[in-house]
Formats: structure tokens, C-alpha cells, sequence
């Protein structure tokens, strides 16, 4: 049985740290390049940087800020925001990334992931999915959550599978910040189809949660921000609870 993954999201806007509920009302959280220090340093499996208005504002991800915060941390390290092309992924592995993240550029052209994991391997490419339920069906939803598609999630997660994605981001925008726990159905019946990695992310209010989501979905990793950053869970006390319950962690 592989070892879950607990991993911190540093979701970044003008080079600070934010924290939203329902992808809106951002309030500071934090210097990231101190905090992913301070994750490295208490056991986080891995880390998340998402330069979360890139591709709103159409512009790169903070190539300066990337580094800073990967000469911190000896953990995997995950960047996303505004990779539309080849040159940009290969910017930031240079920058000290190990895997990238694509999400609007993805959906507006999916052929990026075939070429992602063709130039890079597929254990390079995360795509990350935000997705909400709308009349009894989960959409794709593009630009931090600003505008909703009219694909659905499972097909859209499916289909960058297909194309050579080494795992799949979820991230519940329903449940995004409100501490209430995972979208534990919605990511179960995802996880049963797939035969890549899922990371659950969106919910996360304290331990139990993170205990429900590998119970209930038995996904592979589970991510949160603002639990973290704010000192409500500590990582090397939220893995004694998970051992406590027989979850294997590392």
C-alpha cells in the first residue's frame, strides 16, 4: 500500500500567500517563501505554489518567487499558473520545479498535455480541475474558478488521463475554504475511474478530515491551505492521527 501524501497549497497573489472561501474574499496568509520553509521543515510530503491570478491577468508565473521558495524546501515542489507552452514548464523545472500544474490552459487546449508529457514525462504534468456542482452535475470551471465550462468534470478528468496527465488536482470549489471536510462522494466515485494519483483538495477544517477523505475515497494525497498556514493543524500531529487510524503516511 503506498504511503498518503499530505501536502500544502501556497496559493500566491502579488508575491504574498492568500486564502479565499469559495475561490473569493482572498486574505493574507503569510510570506510563502517562510512558509514553504517552515512546511519542508515539519514533514510535508510535498508542496503546491499556485500563482493564482496568471492566467487571469495573462501574464507568467513569478519566476524570482519560485526560486526563493524552491531554495527552501527538499520536498517535491509543484508550480502552476499561466503555463501555456512548452517554454514555460521548462522555465520552471529549471527554476527548481519537479512537477507543473495546468488547469485553464489545459481545457482550451488539451493537446498542451501530450506534449507536456511527451517533452517532460508524464510524472511532470498534474492537472488540477476545479470543479462545482451545478443542477446535480460537477463543470470544469477556468481562470481561478471565474468562468464555468460546459464540460463535465468526470469526462474533462477522463480525458487528461488519456492524454499522458501523471495526476489529477481536484479541487472542490463548493467546499473551497469552508472547513467543512472533502468532497468525499464526489471524490470516491472520480478515484474509482482513474488510474492515476488523485489529490484531494478543498475542505480541509481539521484532522478527521483528512482521516474521512483517505477512509471514504482512499485517494492518494490530500491538500489544504489555510489549516495550515494559520497553525489549526500541525503536519507532524495530523500524521499521529492519521497513523493512529491505520492510515499508512510516510
Amino acid at each position: 500500500m503506498l504511503a498518503k501524501r499530505i501536502i500544502p497549497c501556497l496559493d500566491v497573489k502579488d508575491g504574498r500567500t492568500v486564502k479565499g472561501v469559495n475561490f473569493v474574499d482572498l486574505r493574507d496568509a503569510g510570506d510563502p517563501v517562510e512558509l514553504a520553509w517552515q512546511y519542508s521543515e515539519q514533514g510535508a510530503d510535498e508542496l503546491v505554489f499556485l500563482d493564482i491570478t496568471a492566467t487571469h491577468e495573462k501574464r507568467k508565473t513569478t519566476i524570482e518567487l519560485v526560486k526563493a521558495v524552491a531554495r527552501q524546501v527538499n520536498i517535491p515542489f509543484t508550480i502552476g499558473g499561466g503555463i501555456n507552452e512548452l517554454a514555460d514548464a521548462d522555465i520552471l523545472l529549471n527554476s527548481g520545479a519537479d512537477k507543473i500544474s495546468i488547469n485553464s490552459a489545459a481545457v482550451r487546449n488539451p493537446q498542451l498535455i501530450d506534449d507536456l508529457a511527451r517533452a517532460f514525462g508524464t510524472q511532470f504534468v498534474v492537472v488540477a480541475v476545479d470543479t462545482r456542482l451545478i443542477d446535480g452535475r460537477n463543470y470544469v470551471h477556468l481562470r481561478g474558478g471565474r468562468d464555468k465550462t460546459e464540460i463535465e468534470t468526470e469526462h474533462w478528468i477522463r480525458e487528461a488521463e488519456d492524454r499522458g496527465a501523471g495526476e489529477i488536482l481536484l479541487t472542490s470549489m463548493d467546499h473551497d475554504g469552508t472547513k467543512n471536510g472533502f468532497d468525499n462522494a464526489l471524490l470516491k466515485k472520480i478515484n474509482e475511474q482513474l488510474h492515476i494519483p488523485l489529490i484531494a483538495s478543498g475542505g480541509a477544517g481539521n484532522s478527521q478530515h483528512f482521516v474521512d477523505v483517505f477512509q471514504q475515497s482512499n485517494v492518494d494525497a490530500a491538500l489544504a491551505a489555510s489549516v495550515f498556514h494559520y497553525g489549526e493543524i500541525l503536519i507532524p500531529e495530523l500524521k499521529e492521527t492519521l497513523k493512529a487510524e491505520g492510515i499508512v503516511v510516510r
